[in-house]
């Protein structure tokens, strides 16, 4: 009985496929093959070896050679032969957002064949092949469907949800932080203790450690003590061109910020002395630049390893970054370590704060002062962490902390200077401005910048706010479900979404400071969104350049004091000014995962 019933089923399955393939096309009006098979279509002649591969599709391509296209059966599969070449131009190119996709043979879920690039799908092929930049491809993404509070799509194979609404990035970065505590991490510490145990990738309990004992190494009182050696390199940064005296002087920006950067850093982090502007090839700053460089196909390809494929990359101990390079500036700090430690030299350097950290307990009392709009607050419960668990930072730990601060310093803040200084170049009023109360401080402190004089300044804040609005140093910040997590719906049309421990959430920073629902005429360079009269109508929670909750950027007071002082000596005695080759407007680099923009940024400095 079983036997008819088996037999039964296969005769209705041939009779149901021989109707469909016959009539599917017939039905459309489309000329296709005769004599297809059911189950093996038109593809029974490669099947059966009747013809090759190539024979065959040659033979479908010529059966009908006055029709534009024609149907025909791969198998169970209604497939078009297109054979116009202005028809392939519209469906290839001009229409291509209607056919973005392969046909994939292989179940995206296969661990290593079905992730690769010719069976992507979608958001994840649209990001590695860069139709467009990164900043562009979170902002498309943010808009694709303005009204929803949250969208998910796929970065790489990683399902993610991107969290558009304020309320709900405050929910999740503040209100329930316990259960989004960690960043995602594509670098193994086991491969790459160097990068791989730093702070920003730090997971848990080990992170919530570490924190404790770092926040005091960068309140307000430690950043007052670290000042003097930020602006000593603002200042000679302003000398430098001072002596040049050989009329406006033409710059690529983010080049001479680099230097700037660099410099700083080298003396707070790593605690040697150079001088980048008058020693441009100093050893320290090529590696420097080489060792933060993200663009690359090499370093792309890397990139997309480790997202698509971690298991096989750590099999392999890829690391993202040269191994070298690491070892170059492991041992600076070692040997700055073991030289200060041996000779008791204390200096109000990172080094020293940090050193003071891993010796202590870290009782001492902590003061926090905001060093402006844009610092973040921080939250009470990393100070108040019970010390007796708090674990000693070791050597090993100051240098990876040292690392990231150098990557995030060397990129970050030349970048942001580069393109606000574009903005002012373009902006001669706000420049104007700025100038004036520059040197109405300049006279009130005789000539001598110090910390308190630099905070009171309020358009030097406001401007700097509005800099780090429209160009923020990171895109997006992400957050880690460490717990299940429910987000209940808030309109009728919203699902229940539960979230599961590993799911991945995106906080568009770049997207959220660019939405005309915050900031009118986004894309307009305007401090006085930040003035006393207009911040409170800011949502703290749509400006978030240096991130939100406990995970935010540990080092922002310290960016700001470097921004702000470096403004301070340039603006003292220049006018920033475009050239003829400066590039309006500036559009980022689409092989990029940074905020890197296409072409240099050239401006001039006009003595005055």
């Amino acid at each position: 009985m079983l036997i008819f019933l088996l037999l039964g089923a296969l005769i209705l399955i041939l009779v149901y496929n021989f109707i469909k393939v016959y009539n599917h096309y017939t039905k459309l009006g489309i000329k296709q093959p005769k004599r297809p098979w059911p189950i093996f279509g038109d593809a029974w002649r490669t099947t059966f070896r009747i013809m090759s591969f190539g024979d065959f599709v040659y033979w479908i391509y010529n059966v009908y050679d006055k029709c534009r296209y024609l149907g025909f059966f791969q198998l169970s599969f209604p497939t078009f032969v297109v054979k116009d070449p202005d028809l392939i131009k519209d469906i290839a190119i001009k229409n291509f957002d209607h056919f973005t996709d392969h046909l994939a043979i292989i179940n995206s879920d296969e661990e290593i064949f079905g992730k690769n690039l010719l069976f992507m799908k979608g958001d994840q092929w649209r990001t590695v092949f860069k139709i467009m930049s990164f900043a562009d491809f979170v902002t498309w993404i943010y808009n694709h469907y303005s009204r929803c509070r949250y969208i998910g799509f796929y970065q790489f194979t990683v399902p993610t949800l991107l969290v558009r609404d304020p309320e709900l990035i405050k929910e999740i970065t503040i209100k329930s932080f316990d259960h989004f505590t960690d960043h995602r991490s594509i670098i193994d510490p086991d491969i790459d203790p160097v990068w791989g145990n730093n702070i920003f990738l730090m997971k848990g309990y080990k992170w919530k450690e570490m924190r404790s004992a770092l926040s005091r190494a960068f309140t307000s009182s430690k950043m007052k003590h670290m000042f003097e050696v930020i602006n000593e390199s603002a200042e000679k940064f302003a000398k430098y061109f001072i002596e040049k005296n050989d009329g406006p002087i033409e710059l690529e920006m983010k080049n001479a910020y680099s230097r700037f950067s660099n410099d700083v850093i080298a003396t707070t982090a790593f605690g040697i002395k150079v001088d980048s502007l008058r020693e441009p090839n100093n050893e320290f700053y090529t590696l420097g630049f080489k060792m933060t460089k993200l663009t690359g196909i090499w370093m792309m390809i890397k990139f997309g390893l480790y997202h698509l494929t971690p298991k096989l990359c750590q099999y392999l101990k890829l690391s993202i970054f040269d191994q070298t390079l690491s070892s170059y500036f492991k041992n600076i700090i070692l040997n700055a370590i073991k030289f200060r430690e041996k000779n008791h030299i204390v200096r109000k350097d990172m080094i020293d704060i940090l050193l003071k950290t891993k010796d202590t307990n870290g009782s001492e009392d902590v003061e926090v002062v905001e060093t402006g709009f844009a610092t973040v607050k921080e939250d009470p419960y990393l100070y108040n962490y019970p010390f007796k668990q708090l674990k000693f930072l070791t050597n090993e730990d100051i240098v990876s902390q040292a690392m990231i601060f150098f990557f995030a310093g060397f990129e970050g803040i030349s970048s942001l200077l580069s393109y606000g200084s574009h903005e002012l170049a373009f902006h001669k009023d706000i420049q104007d401005k700025l100038r004036d109360e520059i040197r109405q401080t300049h006279k009130l402190n005789n000539g001598k910048l110090t910390y308190e004089f630099l905070l009171s300044m309020k358009y030097m804040d406001m401007t700097f706010c509005e800099m780090v609005r429209k160009w923020a140093p990171a895109l997006f910040v992400d957050r880690v479900c460490v717990k299940p997590y429910t987000i209940e719906p808030k309109y009728p049309d919203e699902p229940t979404v539960k979230l599961k421990p590993g799911d991945v959430l995106w906080i568009p920073i770049y997207a959220l400071h660019r939405d005309q629902k915050y900031y009118p005429d986004p894309e307009q360079f305007n401090p006085e969104r930040f003035s006393d009269e207009n911040k409170d109508r800011i949502n703290p929670y749509a400006y978030i350049p240096f991130g939100v909750g406990p995970r935010n950027c540990l080092g922002s007071r310290f960016a700001i004091l470097e921004c702000k002082a470096l403004m301070y000596h340039l603006l003292l005695n220049f006018e920033i000014v475009p050239l003829p080759k400066t590039k309006v407007p500036l559009k980022f680099y689409s092989s990029s995962f940074a905020n890197t923009v296409e072409k240099e940024v050239w401006l001039g400095l006009k003595r005055i």
